[in-house]
């Protein structure tokens, strides 16, 4: 809007305020042009078609006009106010001037009298007026179409569930609705950034400034951040000149990042100040109206990095001026690509470097990477590659990753993937490809295809429509399957028309109506389809694409395809169910081989339309060959790590991926990649060789069908640099002059073609009134120097110069010419300038300076010369003496340099008349150790030769070892000897002495200044000859000294080792000034192989107290140590000999390897055993106690092993021993009676030996208490139960024993027992009773048991719902047992037949019990009973109950019942009587 005004007007006092209104005048005048054009488009248009729908659109070039934000989208929905659907509404012109205008109320008062917004008014008046004739015409339209609203409705219903379903087709990447605005602002006003975001998820708002993120933290009341309602804004609080910058606001989701850009200049007045604003600051304040100057060093390099590692890349920038907080833009890109931050790519810029940091590396990263540093003047960058190298494969010989994972032609129904082929293929072809899927928002990998996939190009069905997926690919070969891939970017399954509105939002209102095309037209049917073809043909699949029809005022089409196989005439459809809407489609489930032919029709609502044109037969197969092999590879030199590849293209190659390209070291047969990202060029230069050695190359190319058959191999090829022609020569100045003759000196080519410079050509042309003449030779022989005389100069004259390079490779192009000389002879005193200054030795903080004497001396001979040096920025003035006092040597190391600075060097010499003129500064020097960097050794070796070392690790084929003395080449050998081999030399001194102290240097050509020096002054030399003595007189050194260990069988043995000795070398053995000799004492032994030295004494009497020494002789090295064995330290030693002496005498037997112990199992059965060794059949083992023999049933066999004697529980009271591969004694559960000395025997004729073990009294303690820790382990929590008594609590054990002692505690006191709380063991269960419980006994119960340490509790609580519960149970259970007690019932005396006589008396008695007492009736056949003459009843004393008959016959012949009852129950007693007559009888037995 403002960039019409400069920005310094904007508040001055003379800004015309009107300026404001004609630039809104200007913007509405545009409205009003493009609104009339609208206003025409709609009547005609409104004319030809009564369905047209009436909208709110904005092109592209009135967005950018528009100065209104974007608004939400509107619907044209009708709804009921059940929320349901009933039609469609056309919006109309609201009376809301807002709506209206798109305009605040404050921006309304502003134009409100402006002729623009009157006009505007009567614009938005007559469309009103229109569009309210639009709606009517339209209601008759909306009627007419009331089936297809209804279709629409449904349709939406649909939609908004499966919305609600699938959340993820919700999903969009951020969007700017309203993005930041520009300002310009006054110093210390107030400036604020906002905007307004869209995105699902919601977005993350990150704010920076020249890309870095700002921290609010970080400068408190200096910036304001705030987010409401997606409105995100940042507030600048008294901006300064500091604020000057771009800033970017970053808006990020799971769905990917959007960034929008903003700058503020913060200004200051100038010319007339107000007085209300800041005075303004003196000096320069920003960077308008400077040049910069961008310099790149520090810079990366070559790079090689593995699939999984995290990366850096940075470079060390330097602007000047450097001006306070700027900052320049920063944009790193990777081959010619912009990249943005991201997961993968994360850059960091701290105000002097930029940093690249790749989190993990995939071969994707491969490339060539770009920084770009760009300042208001320009930009500089810097380039270099970056190669990534498989990650070890996960099985071995398996390939590598695929990359490069892309989705195309992502639709409902599938999703294309595409990737790219490994260069390695483990050794093994690539038998095909899996592809894998993972919705987004898990992390579970489904495979895709069953078998593996050739073409590097699969089609994935089978995906849930609006859910966003990611995708990655896998090789296989015979051995296995590669690391997968990195994955690709998400993409959603939809149709793109989806997708594109799901993306989209609604332009601004800007007040215009545009006719669309979405209404449907009255009952037409789609015309054909347009343009149909097969777009890709493979085995797996076929994609076609075509054009809707031409034909305008159509609802949205839908398409329907149908197939046909060539050579018949039957179309089948295939999408039979749901048709397309994209004009797009993939066919899958053809067969291979076959022709088919396809067409496609449309259809909405009408009907279904006329099928397009048929296409082509097209057979299913892979269209797609692989390509050829490339042409011949030639390599080219390039530098000494370095080739550079070039080779002729495949030819009708086609949809080329790019090539592989792989090296073999000449005659290993083994190929390696150079790249695993494919190149696109027929050039590329492969990194990371070996200098010196020779390679070969190959090529392969790659497309989406596979890789090519390799290229012939190319020639080998040496890796070392390119030799060229030496750069021109630069600095030339006169370094004396006479009346015919001038000196010259120039400084060496900045590169100087990789090869030695064999000489200098100068050339001199004479200058006449300023007009150079035509240049002579001035030598036709190359000089070596770089100083050269050229005579027949002519006095008086005036000359220029120019100087020529030549190396093996040729001569090199000239310098520039020198600046005009006078020739005329020097007469001054003073001498003339040093010259050929050279840098050595570059450190951190020091560096040695060499310089060639003046050719000048002047009047007098030179005696001297003073060394200047300032820093390479610093102004004139700078310049300072490194000496006060002139040095006469032609070099000097300047020390304490600040690291890191750079700085230039000069060189003056003087003589008696004083200081001569200043040399030629030196080139910029940077005080920094270059990696790498090695220092000279000094070394004296075992034969006492001193030597100097020194290593140079960036040596190349071409370099050579240099060493000086004094800072001059040595040509004498007769006192130093070089020797050099490989990357190391050695400068041997032959017979060091007086004469050889100096400094010594070595200096290695063609390298990066790689030099050292070594001062080897008389002090450091006399400590050198003294170590070089040392050696050629040596001593033997030891590793150990003498020492004395005892052996088996108690032997003694004395012993060193020597680090180093001969098969010369001899030992004397020397006990108190005395020589021992080898007999039955001394047994002697010299393991010259290892140095050891050892005698042996068989056992140690008080005559050997004393000193033992061992001298040691090899040659003319001696040595010697001894040990004192005296006093106690002897006695010591003699008491350990005897012992364990009779311990190997002791175990010549049968003996215990570990003595008697013992052990409680988890069954807590205590078990006696130890472990016994040389044993045989014979050997006996005795088991006692307290001195008697344990006896057994059986004889016992014995076998080496343990023996045990085991103390368990048996039912069976009799002592018996058992033995079955262990010995075994079982005795009843352990008690006191088991306490005991219990003693184990073993004998044969070999010896015996015997081991005893006390359990009594604390043995026998200490037993019982871990037997009780077991049981108390053991123990099962504490239960409540309750009885008829009370309630009882109760825990189990494993085992029991009587001296287990336990503790019974309430609320933590140990309880007293009574005949209400009462406590017992039953089984192996331990209880504790509780009779009648009260509230009283409520509380926290324990039981502890007892072990002698810190014992075991368990714990219950029994209160609240525990005690009511187990109090209720009680209750419940007394009450049952008074029942049980209490009830009638018929103790007996009823028998349950009786057999009488007839005549015969039958009398029955039975008991009753029963409180109280019970009622009793006699049953007859279940009949009651009573008592009379012929049959009584009697219940006397309320226990007994009789039944008498006095006389049976056989009417009394039944079943009889007795029956009890009281209050508590009910009981009967049964009996039968058979009455017989004794003639019947007779019968019967007769």
């Amino acid at each position: 809007m403002s960039g019409s005004l400069p920005f310094y007007q904007k508040h001055h006092r003379h800004y015309d305020r009107g300026y404001r209104s004609k630039e809104t005048e200007s913007k509405m005048s545009q409205y009003q042009a493009s609104s009339r054009y609208i206003a025409g488009s709609s009547t005609s248009a409104t004319s030809r078609s009564r369905g047209l729908k009436v909208s709110s659109h904005s092109g592209l070039e009135e967005s950018r006009l528009s100065p209104i934000p974007k608004r939400a989208k509107p619907t044209y929905l009708a709804v009921d106010k059940e929320n349901q659907i009933i039609g469609y509404v056309v919006p109309i012109f609201r009376g809301s001037q807002e709506f209206a205008t798109g305009l605040s109320n404050t921006e309304e008062a502003r134009v409100r009298d402006t002729a623009a917004y009157m006009a505007r008014r009567d614009l938005f008046t007559s469309g009103l007026e229109m569009e309210r004739s639009e709606q009517i015409s339209r209601k008759e339209a909306m009627r007419e179409s009331a089936e297809r609203i209804s279709l629409n409705k449904r349709i939406h219903e649909h939609e908004e569930h499966f919305k609600r379903m699938n959340e993820d087709s919700l999903m969009h990447a951020p969007e700017f609705v309203i993005k930041p605005r520009s300002h310009t602002v006054w110093e210390k006003q107030c400036v604020r950034l906002h905007c307004t975001v869209s995105g699902w998820p919601d977005p993350r708002v990150v704010w920076y400034k020249n890309n870095v993120a700002i921290d609010p933290l970080a400068n408190p009341g200096k910036y304001k951040l705030e987010s409401r309602y997606s409105v995100h804004s940042l507030e600048i609080n008294r901006c300064d000149f500091d604020d000057t910058a771009q800033y970017r606001v970053s808006a990020m989701n799971s769905k990917g990042e959007l960034s929008a850009f903003a700058s503020v200049v913060v200004k200051r007045f100038k010319g007339e100040i107000d007085e209300s604003l800041p005075s303004p600051r003196q000096g320069p304040v920003s960077e308008y109206g400077i040049t910069f100057q961008t310099h790149i060093v520090d810079k990366f390099g070559v790079s090689f990095g593995r699939e999984g590692e995290t990366m850096s890349l940075g470079c060390t920038v330097i602007i000047y001026p450097a001006l306070h907080r700027y900052q320049p833009e920063v944009q790193w890109y990777r081959d010619d690509v912009l990249l943005s931050p991201s997961k993968w790519f994360h850059m960091h810029w701290s105000g002097d470097r930029a940093t690249l940091t790749l989190t993990h590396l995939n071969k994707e990263d491969e490339g060539l990477y770009t920084l770009r540093v760009i300042t208001k003047s320009g930009y500089e960058t810097y380039s270099a590659y970056v190669f990534v190298r498989d990650a070890d494969a996960e099985v071995e010989g398996a390939p590598g990753a695929p990359l490069d994972v892309r989705c195309l032609d992502a639709n409902k129904d599938y999703i294309i993937v595409t990737w790219k082929q490994p260069a390695v293929d483990g050794g093994n072809s690539i038998l095909g490809y899996f592809v894998d899927r993972c919705e987004v928002g898990t992390t579970h990998w489904i495979q895709c295809n069953d078998t593996p996939v050739k073409f590097a190009r699969f089609p994935v069905t089978g995906l849930v429509e609006g859910r966003s997926y990611i995708f990655r690919v896998r090789a296989v070969n015979k051995s296995g399957m590669s690391r997968p891939s990195r994955v690709s970017e998400p993409v959603a399954a939809m149709d793109p028309a989806d997708r594109a509105r799901m993306r989209g939002t609604s332009a601004p209102w800007t007040g215009q109506i545009i006719v669309t095309e979405e209404e449907p037209a009255e009952g037409i049917v789609p015309g054909r389809p347009r343009e149909l073809q097969v777009t890709e043909a493979t085995k797996n699949y076929v994609v076609l694409s075509w054009k809707p029809p031409g034909e305008k005022g159509l609802e949205g089409v839908m398409y329907y395809v149908e197939k046909c196989v060539s050579g018949t005439d039957s179309w089948q459809r295939v999408n039979t169910e749901i048709p397309v809407k994209s004009p797009r489609f993939a066919l899958f489930d053809l067969a291979e081989g076959k022709s088919y032919s396809f067409r496609v029709r449309c259809c909405n609502s009408a009907g279904v339309g006329e099928p397009s044109d048929p296409t082509e037969a097209t057979t299913v197969g892979d269209k797609l060959d692989i390509p050829s092999a490339p042409g011949k590879v030639i390599p080219t030199r390039n530098t000494d790590t370095s080739v550079v590849v070039s080779w002729e293209a495949s030819h009708d190659a086609k949809e080329l991926i790019g090539y592989y390209i792989e090296a073999s070291v000449e005659g290993s047969n083994v190929w390696e990649p150079c790249n695993n990202k494919p190149v696109n060029a027929t050039r590329f230069i492969c990194h990371g060789l070996m200098t010196g050695e020779k390679y070969m190359f190959r090529v392969r190319a790659v497309n989406a069908a596979g890789l090519s058959q390799f290229s012939p191999e190319s020639e080998a090829v040496e890796v070392k640099a390119a030799i060229a022609s030496p750069a021109p020569p630069y600095g030339i100045t006169v370094l004396e002059c006479v009346r015919d003759a001038m000196v010259l000196a120039w400084k060496q080519p900045t590169f100087i073609g990789g090869a030695d410079i064999t000489g200098y050509f100068v050339d001199y042309r004479e200058v006449i009134d300023g007009v150079p003449g035509k240049w002579h030779e001035a030598n036709i022989k190359a000089v070596s120097e770089r100083a050269y005389r050229v005579s027949d100069l002519k006095e008086n004259r005036k000359y220029q110069f120019q100087v020529r390079a030549a190396n093996m490779a040729g001569v090199g192009i000239p310098s520039l010419p020198s600046n005009t000389f006078l020739c005329e002879e020097w007469t001054i005193a003073v001498p003339g300038p040093p010259h050929d200054l050279q840098i050595r030795e570059v450190r951190s903080d020091s560096l040695v300076l060499l310089w060639k004497p003046p050719v000048y001396q002047g009047r007098d001979p030179v005696n001297g010369f003073y060394i200047d040096i300032k820093e390479a920025d610093a102004p004139v003035e700078a310049w300072r003496g490194v000496n006060t006092k002139a040095t006469e040597k032609a070099y000097i190391k300047i020390k304490n340099l600040k690291e890191g600075e750079t700085y230039v060097f000069r060189v003056r010499a003087q003589n008696k008349a004083g200081v001569g003129q200043t040399s030629d500064e030196t080139e910029p020097v940077p005080a920094l150790t270059k990696p790498g960097s090695k220092e000279i050794v000094v070394d004296v070796d075992d034969d006492g030769v001193i030597s100097l070392n020194f290593e140079c690790c960036d040596l190349t084929p071409d370099s050579k070892f240099v060493w000086s003395k004094n800072y001059e080449e040595i040509t004498d050998t007769s006192r130093l000897t070089v020797e050099t081999k490989g990357n190391k030399s050695k400068a041997v001194f032959n017979s060091p002495g007086e004469e050889d102290i100096g400094i010594y240097s070595c200096l290695v050509t063609h390298t990066d200044g790689a030099s050292s020096s070594y001062n080897l002054s008389e002090e450091e030399l006399k400590k050198l000859l003294e170590i070089s003595h040392d050696h050629k007189f040596p001593i033997i050194p030891l590793k150990s000294e003498l020492a004395v260990e005892l052996l088996e069988k108690g032997r003694v043995r004395f012993w060193l080792q020597a680090e180093k000795i001969s098969a010369n070398g001899k030992v004397d053995y020397v006990f108190n000034d005395n020589v021992l000799s080898q007999g039955e004492k001394y047994k002697m032994n010299f393991d010259k192989n290892t140095g050891v030295i050892e005698m042996i004494m068989e056992s140690l009497t008080p005559a050997d107290e004393g000193t033992f020494t061992f001298q040691l002789q090899d040659g003319k090295a001696t040595n010697q140590s001894s040990l004192v064995l005296i006093g106690d330290v002897f006695k010591g030693l003699q008491k350990e000999s005897e012992f364990q002496r009779k311990e190997w005498f002791r175990k010549q037997g049968p003996h215990f390897i570990e003595y008697l112990s013992y052990e409680v199992t988890p069954e807590c059965c205590v078990v006696l055993k130890c472990k016994v060794g040389n044993m045989k059949k014979e050997t006996s083992a005795l088991w006692y106690k307290d001195g008697r023999e344990i006896k057994a049933d059986e004889h016992l066999g014995f076998t080496e092993g343990v023996l045990k004697l085991e103390i368990a529980q048996r039912d069976s009271p009799a002592d018996t021993a058992d033995f079955t591969g262990d010995l075994i004694w079982r005795r009843l559960k352990i008690s006191k009676k088991d306490a005991g000395v219990y003693e184990v025997v073993l004998k044969d004729d070999r010896g015996k030996d015997t081991s005893t073990l006390n359990l009594t009294d604390q043995g026998f303690k200490d037993l019982m208490n871990e037997v009780f820790s077991f049981i108390a382990n053991s123990s099962t929590p504490l239960k409540i139960t309750s009885t008829d008594e009370g309630i009882r609590l109760y825990t189990f054990v494993s085992y029991y024993n009587d001296l287990l002692q336990v503790t019974w505690h309430h609320k933590d006191s140990a309880i007293a027992f009574s005949d209400r709380i009462k406590s017992g063991v039953v089984g192996e269960q331990l209880w504790l009773q509780i009779t009648e419980p009260t509230e009283k006994d409520m509380g926290k119960y324990a039981i502890e048991f007892n072990d002698g340490k810190g014992g075991l509790r368990r714990t219950v609580e029994l209160s609240g719902q525990a005690f009511d519960d187990a109090f209720a149970e009680f209750q419940r259970l007394k009450a049952a047992a008074v029942a049980e007690r209490n009830r009638a019932r018929v103790a007996g005396g009823l028998p349950d037949v009786v057999t009488i006589q007839e005549g015969k008396a039958l009398n029955l008695t039975c008991n009753i019990s029963g409180d109280p007492v019970p009622e009793v009736t006699w049953l007859k056949n279940d009949r009651e009973i009573t008592s009379d003459d012929h049959c009584i009843l009697k219940f006397e004393s309320g226990k007994f109950a009789s039944f008498t008959i006095t006389a049976v016959n056989t009417s009394d012949s039944g079943k009889y019942s007795i029956l009890v009852k009281n209050k508590y129950g009910t009981e009967s007693g049964d009996f039968t009587v058979s009455v017989f007559i004794p003639e019947e009888a007779g019968s019967k037995k007769k």
